[in-house]
């Protein structure tokens, strides 16, 4: 973990993804690596690389663009050269932006060891990712609250999620099919574990973002502006939404073991990995830490 930590920070610092060494000094704190090992732990050296430094391209890409004072026009203005860099561009092409740069880097090496389908599956949600971040924008802008329903639909492109899920067959080396991939078990159970994961991550971060342009963008904004919830009303809510997608994931589980197939059942422990791991992570990591405690330094209100 330690390893692979070290060799993702000076992968962000070659890439150039990272401006000053203030935060460099922040993204070495957060260990980053730790999440990876603890969400992909089957992955092999090389594959553990490779998600531990899309999750930090994520993760970077996410505080340069999706938790800044970008408009959505700009936002929106930048997507043709991720959409290139995905679609038409080859590895070693001249690409000046370092996102887009370093994202074409990652797309060759997922290239290099996974099949076509494992790739294009990437691709298709990596581009929904990229495309949500203009509604996100919007949100920003003009100081809207979602619906709930909006919310949520939006919610599971705007976390990512799909794009590092889209890795767990290539990270183990057992890929699905197309059929397995489009199996309806498959959907709803990567549909729920979405769902956990950045509802998870809305509880864990909300200190981070309650004090950043992105607070509207967060479940318990949500619940708390539509439903009339304080806002331990709406985090004891989310609590509830997550056991029942905890719940649906339980009950499709033994339709998909009877499929038969290893690379499924390599799949769906990879969604169990990313739930538990990704909460180990965060409970414990400086980019969600500081700010609760920031948070529980402040005086109260009497």
């Amino acid at each position: 973990m330690e390893q692979v930590d070290k060799e993702t920070l000076e992968w962000l610092v070659d890439s150039e993804l990272l401006s000053d060494a203030e935060t460099v000094e922040r993204y070495r704190q957060a260990k980053y690596g730790w999440l990876s090992a603890r969400t992909y732990p089957y992955a092999e050296h090389h594959l553990l690389r490779l998600v531990t430094d899309w999750c930090v391209w994520l993760f970077a890409f996410d505080d340069a663009f999706c938790e800044s004072d970008r408009r959505a026009a700009e936002i929106a203005r930048a997507l043709p050269q991720f959409y290139a860099v995905l679609e038409d561009l080859d590895v070693g092409s001249h690409v000046d932006d370092v996102f887009a740069r370093s994202l074409l880097e990652i797309k060759g090496r997922i290239a290099a060891c996974a099949g076509d389908d494992q790739l294009d599956r990437w691709r298709g949600v990596t581009k929904d990712y990229l495309f949500a971040q203009v509604w996100e924008a919007a949100n920003r802008e003009d100081e809207v609250v979602p619906p709930l329903e909006e919310y949520i639909f939006m919610r599971r492109r705007t976390g990512a999620m799909l794009t590092v899920f889209a890795l767990i067959d290539i990270a183990s080396g057992r890929p699905l099919t197309v059929d397995e991939w489009r199996h309806p078990g498959i959907r709803a159970i990567t549909e729920s574990a979405n769902d956990v994961v950045v509802w998870d991550n809305d509880l864990i971060s909300y200190a981070k973002e309650s004090v950043s342009g992105n607070c509207r963008n967060n479940l318990v904004n949500v619940l708390a502006a539509h439903r009339s919830y304080s806002k331990q009303q709406a985090m004891e809510e989310i609590g509830e939404m997550r056991n029942q997608a905890i719940a649906d994931m339980v009950a499709v589980r033994p339709s998909l073991e009877a499929l038969g197939s290893e690379a499924v059942l390599a799949y769906v422990r990879g969604l169990e990995f990313w739930i538990s791991g990704s909460v180990d992570y965060s409970l414990t990591s400086s980019r969600y830490t500081v700010s609760w405690q920031q948070v529980a330094q402040q005086p109260s209100a009497h």
